[in-house]
């Protein structure tokens, strides 16, 4: 079911290197059929709308208008769903809009001897639009995790598309909506859904980011559209590393590799430990407590693909592996996670120790469960506050500071055959 590999065989570093390997080329028909939705949403705005979403999720609007969902029914959704998911949602919904407070940067300016002053004025995107999926699965976790940022942020107008397929409308993503402080819901989803945030129709607002996870068709088309706007990421498969010291119950850790490889059958789910006993129980673990998933066929192929049990040396060689594979989600089962933090560089979430199961911050911990997959954690970072904040230079060179200043310009400007930038600083010479 999931193969075993061992830091001291001769073969680890290929045998590695296989695991880690993944194709992210996009299929080539999906790029094609992205390209030409993209084309047909920009040069035939709601027409094109209307008809790829009778096609694709079918059921026909009655008009372009018919796509926005009334904000009454968002209270109403909220309104209307079971208490204990209310609950549940309100109580992640503040821990998520706490933490992501934290991350808010004030602007800032310091003044020089000469009275020139210098800074940065961070200001909020003006609309941002959020993509939320829906069809075999609803995740109102992603509209918290999106939006609570956006708005901590301080973005004016949030915008959200999701699909309904079938007509049918999810009331939790709705509620979360509601809660998230979203402004605008547009029942449309796909390539199609991200060409109408993009370029905007008569109907659907443009807006300036795009973000939140879709399919191989909305990956590509944000792909394509990068440039016209922002977007946060191209997420990859997801992905748990788990490091071991061998304390933690086996069956946690069973399970914990199981809550990425529920997700598809190419997501990756990893398992560093010292003690090879310790590895024997998670794998009896694993058989055990795979009888009773209701995604078991999805998490047999996934950890069949690209999961692996490694036997390493010790916990420091455990985390310059991890460093290297730069996991989505890194748990650290260990009895004292604190001493290993130090030495991990790249992840993209960090759980510390055995209770710290990653599906706690998938949900409800706070910080944002939007993370880096496929290696980017190398260079990237979770979704948050600064994602939907943009930051301005402020250049306020005194009468003084024109002295010295234009001076060393005006040089530097000659020593680059740039005579007008040149002029443009003597000019301001006393």
């Amino acid at each position: 079911m999931i193969q075993h590999l061992d830091s001291t065989s001769a073969d680890f570093e290929s045998d590695l290197a296989k695991l880690l390997a993944f194709e992210a080329a996009q299929d080539p028909k999906v790029e094609t059929v992205a390209r030409d939705i993209l084309s047909q949403i920009k040069s035939r705005g709601d027409a094109a709308l209307l008809d790829y979403t009778a096609r694709f999720d079918r059921w026909t609007p009655a008009s372009a208008s018919a796509l926005e969902i009334d904000p009454a029914n968002l209270q109403a959704a909220l309104d209307k769903i079971s208490s204990p998911v209310r609950t549940a949602l309100e109580t992640a919904a503040a821990r998520i809009s706490a933490y992501h407070e934290h991350q808010v940067q004030p602007s800032w300016q310091y003044t020089e001897a000469d009275g020139t002053i210098l800074g940065q004025q961070i200001t909020a995107i003006d609309r941002a639009g959020l993509y939320v999926p829906g069809g075999k699965a609803a995740y109102p976790s992603s509209v918290l995790m999106n939006a609570i940022a956006a708005k901590v942020a301080g973005v004016a107008e949030l915008i959200m598309v999701t699909p309904t397929p079938d007509g049918v409308i999810n009331d939790t993503v709705l509620a979360a909506a509601a809660l998230a402080g979203v402004d605008r819901v547009f029942r449309i989803g796909g390539a199609q859904a991200i060409g109408a945030l993009a370029f905007g129709t008569a109907t659907v607002p443009a807006v300036d980011k795009i973000v939140g996870p879709g399919n191989a068709y909305v990956a590509a088309a944000k792909r394509f559209v990068f440039g016209q706007v922002g977007i946060d990421m191209v997420a990859g498969p997801s992905e748990i590393l788990v490091i071991a010291d061998g304390k933690t119950d086996p069956d946690w850790v069973a399970m914990d590799l199981f809550s990425q490889a529920e997700h598809d059958e190419i997501a990756q789910s990893i398992l560093l430990c010292p003690d090879a006993g310790y590895i024997e129980q998670v794998l009896r673990s694993m058989e055990k407590l795979l009888l009773t998933m209701p995604r078991a066929a999805i998490i047999r192929a996934a950890l069949t693909n690209r999961g692996a049990l490694i036997k390493v040396r010790h916990l420091a060689q455990a985390c310059v592996i991890s460093n290297r594979i730069a996991p989505e989600h890194l748990e650290l089962s260990v009895a004292d996670p604190d001493a290993l933090l130090p030495q991990i560089r790249h992840a993209g979430a960090i759980f510390m120790g055995g209770f710290s199961s990653e599906s706690i911050g998938d949900y409800c911990a706070g910080p944002n469960h939007v993370l880096p997959t496929s290696r980017t954690s190398r260079f990237s970072s979770p979704l948050g506050v600064y994602d939907f904040q943009k930051r301005s230079s402020i250049v306020h060179v005194s009468r003084e500071g024109a002295q010295t200043l234009g001076r060393v310009a005006a040089t530097l400007a000659r020593a680059e055959g740039l005579e007008a930038h040149a002029q443009s600083a003597d000019f301001r010479l006393k």
